[in-house]
């Protein structure tokens, strides 16, 4: 949100607190500084600023028949609705909000709920320290497809996303209504309806490839009222169907891959064979992908035959790239002849 449209919004929040009565659209369109002159613009950005406040939280009515304004609509806040009541939270309640607070790792989301704890202890809300001793939670959310998906499922947005199933075939579009997104055993799941298959389903986070779209303005998205996300991710989860891989290394690459395996053998001096076992083929296959020419799959078929794609795709946009750096220069080759010194 640009800074003008932050300053305008305050302002008409202040206004519309402020006022003892109902303001008229004119009224607004004086008291509020950044309201555009023509009748036609300022009627477009009122409306959406209306539903930003109202999509915030803020309660703005709408107010008709008041004798002072001959019967024309009015607009205010009432500061009964508006305000927040008194908080307060035992010391164990306070203790889990730390615990919630401590277990993000990602930035975007670590900063707000320090933000807010710092908030609570100026309020006089404090945690004893002996409840949290030695609990050190961590809740990880590395996966790039995450925070534009959590994004969306606050300000209620549909989204578009490529999405590939378990075995390491390759990616589909999926649009979805977003209702809700969780962690359950280490994994991130986001719950929705999939218009492509006109019901609700569950996707894993880690399998969504490429760019999280957003296809839809904010306030689209309805969730049921009967929705439970996490009832959905526990039904949906099947028990893992677990497949062996063996995956031969290269010198000492692979250091993540071998903390995974179920078995290391050293295969000769410069190499060593990882058996592991894994529900999730497309994951292994971009983590072998990532090691290059250290890493050779030799068994399942399916996960070397995933490798290979996605090396394939990674050496053709490689050349594409190097043909555009190229075409400059070879223009210029090609236009100019190079001119004999004198």
């Amino acid at each position: 949100m640009s800074r003008a449209k932050t300053e305008r919004l305050l302002n008409l929040t202040i206004a519309l607190l402020a006022t003892r009565r109902s303001l008229t659209r004119e009224q607004v369109r004086r008291a509020v500084p950044g309201y555009p002159e023509t009748d036609e613009a300022f009627e477009r950005m009122f409306e959406r600023d209306k539903e930003e406040l109202r999509d915030m939280g803020i309660p703005v009515e709408v107010v008709s028949g008041d004798v002072y304004f001959d019967d024309e609509i009015g607009y205010r806040i009432d500061r009964q609705a508006y305000a927040v009541p008194e908080v307060s939270f035992t010391p164990e309640e306070m203790a889990v909000l730390g615990l919630a607070a401590r277990a993000w790792t990602h930035a975007s989301l670590a900063a707000p709920a320090t933000s807010a704890l710092l908030k609570l202890s100026a309020y006089g809300e404090t945690a004893s320290p002996a409840l949290t001793a030695g609990l050190e939670p961590r809740l990880d959310a590395g996966e790039a497809a995450f925070l534009p998906l959590w994004q969306a499922v606050r300000d209620r947005a549909s989204v578009a996303f490529g999405y590939r199933k378990g075995d390491g075939s390759a990616p589909a579009t999926r649009t979805v209504d977003p209702w809700g997104i969780l962690s359950r055993n280490g994994r991130w799941y986001l719950v929705g309806l999939d218009h492509d298959r006109g019901a609700a389903r569950v996707f894993r986070v880690s399998r969504i490839s490429g760019e999280v779209r957003r296809v839809s303005a904010a306030g689209n998205v309805v969730t049921p009222e009967d929705v439970d996300v996490r009832a959905m991710v526990a039904a949906r989860q099947r028990p893992a169907q677990d497949v062996l891989a063996r995956v031969l290394l290269h010198g000492d690459a692979g250091g993540w891959l071998r903390t995974q395996a179920v078995e290391t053998t050293a295969h000769d001096g410069h190499t060593t064979v990882l058996t592991l076992r894994t529900d999730d083929l497309a994951s292994l296959a971009d983590h072998v992908a990532g090691l290059g020419a250290t890493a050779v799959v030799l068994e399942p078929a399916r996960l070397r035959d995933a490798v290979v794609a996605r090396l394939s795709g990674a050496l053709a946009a490689a050349r594409g790239a190097a043909r555009v750096d190229a075409a400059p220069d070879t223009v210029g080759a090609v236009g100019h002849a190079p001119r004999r010194s004198r």
